[in-house]
Order: C-alpha cells, then sequence, then structure tokens
C-alpha cells in the first residue's frame, strides 16, 4: 500500500476537473440526473462500486453526483484510438486486454483502491433494461477478495431510455442513481466462506435494492400521463 496520503492522491487532475463541471451539468439538465445515498460513500479512503449496466452512460451517471473520480476497466484496444485514448489515460481508466493475462489489469484496479480511489465495475457483463438486475459474472470476486477497501451497491434506472441500444444520441429522459450502504463484514464473509454462487446472489440483491428504491422514486414522474414510460420500469 503506498504511503502517500489519501488527500493527495484523490486530489483530481486538471483535466478532470475541467470536464467534470460541464458534462455533470448537461447530464443534470438533459438526462435530469437525480441521485440518494452519497453519505454512504466513505470520502476518507477506497472503494468499490458494484453498479448495475443498462447503458453506455452508465460509467457517467455513476460518477458525475460525486467529486472524486471513478476509475473505470476498458479494453486497451480504446486506448489506441488517438482522441479517445488521450482522454481516457487522463480520466483514471484502466486498459484491460482480453488477450494477455488480466492479473496485471486486476494488480492495477486493487492498487487504485488501496491508493484512496474508488472503481467502479459492472458485474453483470452485459446491459438490461428496465429495473431488472442481470446475474451476476464472478469475475469481479478477484477484485472483492484483493482488497480491504469498502464494497457498495449502486443502482442505475433510466439510462436505458436515455440512450437505448443502437442509438447514437442521448434523449431527454430522467435517470435516477442510488448509492447504497456499504457491504457489511458479515456478507463479505460468505465470500470467505467459499461461496462464490451465494455471494454473487447476494451482491446482486443488494444492487438491486438500490434499483428498487429507484424505482420508488421514478414512480410519481413515471405514472403522471406516461403509462407507456412507467411500464418500461416494471
Amino acid at each position: 500500500m503506498t504511503e502517500s496520503s489519501p488527500s493527495a492522491i484523490l486530489s483530481p487532475n486538471r483535466l478532470w476537473r475541467f470536464l467534470h463541471w460541464p458534462v455533470g451539468l448537461f447530464f443534470y439538465l438533459w438526462v435530469r440526473v437525480q441521485c440518494s445515498g452519497k453519505e454512504n460513500i466513505d470520502d476518507s479512503q477506497g472503494g468499490l462500486m458494484l453498479i448495475n449496466h443498462q447503458s453506455f452512460l452508465d460509467p457517467i451517471l455513476a460518477a458525475v453526483p460525486l467529486t472524486r473520480p471513478v476509475s473505470y476497466m476498458a479494453r486497451d484496444s480504446l486506448f489506441r484510438v488517438p482522441l479517445l485514448g488521450w482522454l481516457m489515460r487522463r480520466t483514471y481508466v484502466i486498459p484491460i486486454s482480453r488477450e494477455a493475462a488480466r492479473g496485471g489489469s486486476i494488480r492495477l484496479a486493487v492498487e487504485r483502491l488501496e491508493q484512496g480511489y474508488l472503481l467502479g465495475i459492472f458485474p453483470e457483463g452485459t446491459r438490461s433494461t428496465g429495473s431488472g438486475v442481470r446475474t451476476f459474472r464472478p469475475g469481479f470476486l478477484a477484485m472483492v477478495r484483493r482488497t480491504n477497501q469498502p464494497v457498495y451497491p449502486v443502482g442505475i434506472l433510466g439510462s436505458d431510455r436515455a440512450m437505448p441500444r443502437g442509438a447514437w444520441f442521448i434523449r431527454p429522459a430522467r435517470t435516477y442513481v442510488v448509492y447504497g450502504p456499504r457491504f457489511t463484514d458479515a456478507e463479505l464473509e460468505l465470500l470467505r466462506s467459499g461461496d462464490d454462487t451465494a455471494f454473487c446472489e447476494m451482491a446482486r440483491q443488494r444492487v438491486a435494492d438500490c434499483v428498487a428504491k429507484a424505482v420508488l422514486s421514478a414512480r410519481p414522474v413515471f405514472c403522471d400521463n406516461a403509462g407507456s414510460e412507467k411500464r418500461s420500469i416494471e
């Protein structure tokens, strides 16, 4: 673990600070993102966020309400795209290769966590729609096992309407982000016992609970003269 202080490490770079305000403003105005539970995120240390996946907007939606950077993993091929690669390197994205051993990427991700960064991952492995949360793939367990940092469930609702599959543009649809309380020691003990399947289901349910809270917040909006929109979250 690094000896640097978390406050020094967590100070965002200039590019992140430059982009965070206008990107946040766009998302608050255009997709009307609403969030709750930010007080559950401990700003004094790193944290692993398990997030449901509805659209390509999710990494931004989960990060915009926060005042600290969130690292994500992305295919290393994307880093070879000139402007995109430059941007990703400077906004804390971690490259991961399907051909090479994944150990290096996991080690870097765990190192980020121990240094005090937030790390966001999408255990479903593919995009879902509505309020359903798909079965979690076990790949994320390696990071949970290797870190002592808090693990948080995060639920997103509405991003599949703001940017559905195949869409090229972001639509003005209301979105919700819910940050749940950290996993308890008893819940993490389930993983240490070796029951990966049970832990994956428990983690999926924790994220599903966050999505359910988002549904309760969204229901008055979706129910008022918007029958088709209501059906999209049920």
